[in-house]
């Protein structure tokens, strides 16, 4: 049996993190619930523990948003620990200048230093845009998951994007006399390489998802076959072909031409994208909406699945209003999918949604402008 190591979130504290000014929160080992009316600060303490394990929010790109209004900075600060005892304390300090990040009192040069300590998986009603949004934003989720399994995977992207910027921005000076078609052609082939790399962690995050996807969502739903496919412009079967760069290098040069007109690289894994399936169905343009609730909520239980395979770690739950438009037979259905011993934190309106035996395990805060009462 695999023996995989639990992690859980011992203690947070906040100044100044939205509407809550200052708060020092000790937590359960197993189940948390935040309980309070819409606008009173429950999802603003499961944003908050995201932004602590990511570095980003999960509701903003504009991170200054997550500073209380009138204020100058915010500071997250938590100690996490797993069941081996191993202790660390992390900490992000956020203002207009920028982001510190700090793990056990030692400021880290670099925010792929930080990442991956803390693994969490977070479910809120904003999901669905995974499925109705734009490309970008299925691409930036597999971005922020995947920088959770890999360390490099971050510092990978963070290359390709800046060969990237250098080469739009060279595009713009074609009719400038001094393009150096041999400069922009070592810029191409280094974005071709760096294409390669990122499409193939790509392909088998998505893979090692669906080893699990089907299963999932067969058990909570009791209906259909789910798959989820990977988009690109690079097919899987010729991730092994020797002539690969060649034949890219090829579609790049045909489109040489195209991207001088409109000044941008017109391709990359900058734009792929993926697509989930029902029983063969595009989920977003032939299923219901509660279809595509479940399916995405099939995709993140499958990811717990592959954390605790591929990384041997019980990441955080993080449940945000998740309960209230599932019927008690699906509700139950997805409880039995958190594992013995998994830390979960949830937010809802009314704790008449939360499954009973999950109260009993529970340490349960009443939530109000900000403030955290635990009833006892």
């Amino acid at each position: 049996m695999l023996k995989c190591l639990i992690m859980f979130l011992r203690n947070i504290e906040l100044n100044n993190f939205r509407n809550i000014i200052k708060v020092s929160l000790n937590f359960n080992k197993n189940i948390n619930i935040f309980v309070g009316n819409n606008a009173q600060g429950k999802t603003n303490i499961l944003e908050s523990i995201y932004f602590l394990a990511i570095t980003k929010s999960h509701r903003t790109n504009n991170e200054l948003n997550l500073i209380r209004k009138s204020e100058l900075y915010t500071k997250v600060s938590g100690v996490f620990e797993n069941d081996l005892k191993d202790t660390h304390l992390l900490s992000i300090l956020l203002n207009n200048k920028g982001k510190k990040v700090v793990v056990d009192n030692v400021v880290q040069r670099k925010i792929s230093n930080y990442l991956s300590r803390l693994n969490v998986i977070m479910f809120c009603p904003d999901d669905l845009e995974i499925i109705k949004g734009s490309p970008s934003i299925r691409r930036r989720f597999l971005n922020i998951e995947l920088s959770q399994f890999r360390k490099d995977y971050l510092l990978l992207l963070k290359e390709y994007n800046l060969i990237l910027k250098q080469r739009n921005e060279y595009l713009k000076q074609k009719n400038n006399a001094k393009f150096d078609k041999t400069y922009f052609d070592v810029l191409t082939d280094k974005l071709i390489i760096k294409n390669i790399e990122i499409v193939k962690i790509r392909y088998d995050f998505i893979d090692k998802i669906n080893e699990y996807l089907n299963k999932v969502f067969s058990e909570i739903s009791n209906f259909g076959n789910l798959t989820i496919q990977y988009k690109s412009f690079i097919n899987k079967d010729d991730l092994n072909d020797d002539n690969l760069k060649d034949l890219i290098k090829n579609r790049y040069d045909d489109l040489f031409t195209n991207e001088i007109l409109q000044k941008t690289t017109l391709l990359g894994c900058h734009k792929d994208d993926f697509k989930m399936y029902l029983d063969g169905l595009d989920v977003t343009e032939f299923c219901s909406q509660g279809q595509q609730r479940l399916s995405i909520l099939s995709l993140k239980l499958a990811e717990i699945e592959v954390f605790i395979k591929e990384k041997e770690i019980k990441p955080i739950i993080l449940l945000d209003d998740i309960f209230s438009e599932l019927d008690e037979v699906k509700k139950n259905n997805i409880i039995k999918h958190f594992k013995k011993d998994i830390q979960i934190f949830i937010t809802t309106t009314d704790i008449k949604d939360i499954n009973e035996e999950l109260k009993k395990k529970s340490d349960i805060y009443v939530v109000d402008k900000g403030t955290f009462e635990r009833k006892i």
